[in-house]
């Protein structure tokens, strides 16, 4: 019988299940999954082996771990006959803007409650999540958090308090790397160049700075120094941002996006 059980097949479930199944840290007969009236759940188990059901009553009574992995709308429709068959299990949730107090109250006789705000990188094992519990997690339940988030890349555990900042800064992060990428696309267009070459060297150049980055022991600004020349052309395009107040807009955008998390995690 599965040990871990999905409610919600979507990409972000089917990426844990890959880099779960992928690193070995369970077998596809250890995870199984459900979904909503759609085919992700079947699609998933005839890809992976794992086991599907219609039915989570069916699922829980031999699971260890539950995860949360579906739309918000499908968790406000839960049974709440689930109560008394998640008793003593571990609910780990990855829904944008579902506190910890209300996923407590959907599940109150659970072992434990995890929080988590992961990113779209982590379709690829590329991601960042950080999570928060409602108790402290014990060493096994530890192990199995940072396990099942991890097949998505990196984790940082971090109190509750801190998820909506995580939100708008890594939850929300690939968005504005996109569209600064979009945006050196459109300029190079802007100056004359065809836009599929500016699309593939934006792109390449956005990507190749990350992998730089990430291989580097030196920090973002440090490797930024690196590539400015004292009046040369980094060094005007970058006082047209310090010009712009790029970090003041950034700092602006990030705080707009956390407060809008606030606000949604309220509704």
């Amino acid at each position: 019988m599965a040990k871990v059980v999905f409610l919600g097949a979507g990409r972000m479930a089917s990426a844990i299940v890959s880099g779960l199944i992928r690193k070995q840290l369970y077998r596809p007969d250890d995870i199984a999954c459900t979904c909503g009236d759609d085919d992700t759940g079947p699609e998933l188990a005839k890809t992976t082996g794992i086991g599907f059901s219609r039915d989570l009553a069916s699922l829980l009574p031999e699971a260890d771990i539950m995860v949360l992995a579906c739309k918000p709308q499908q968790f406000s429709a839960l049974d709440e006959g689930l109560t008394a068959l998640t008793g003593g299990k571990l609910v780990l949730s990855i829904l944008a803007g579902t506190t910890l107090e209300r996923l407590g109250k959907k599940f109150p006789q659970v072992r434990n409650l995890v929080r988590a705000m992961p990113n779209t990188p982590g379709q690829i094992g590329a991601g960042a999540t950080a999570f928060a519990s409602s108790h402290i997690l014990s060493d096994a339940d530890k192990t199995a958090v940072e396990g099942i988030l991890g097949a998505l890349g990196l984790t940082v555990a971090l109190p509750e308090s801190q998820l909506d900042a995580v939100t708008a800064l890594s939850g929300s992060g690939p968005a504005y790397v996109f569209e600064f990428t979009k945006a050196m696309e459109e300029a190079g267009v802007a100056l004359g160049l065809e836009r599929a070459t500016a699309a593939v060297l934006a792109k390449q150049t956005v990507l190749g700075s990350a992998l730089l980055m990430d291989a580097s022991t030196e920090d973002p600004e440090t490797l930024r120094k690196h590539v400015t020349s004292p009046g040369g052309t980094t060094q005007a395009a970058l006082e047209s941002f310090q010009g712009n107040k790029l970090r003041a807009i950034v700092t602006e955008a990030l705080t707009a996006a956390r407060d809008r998390s606030v606000e949604l995690s309220q509704l």
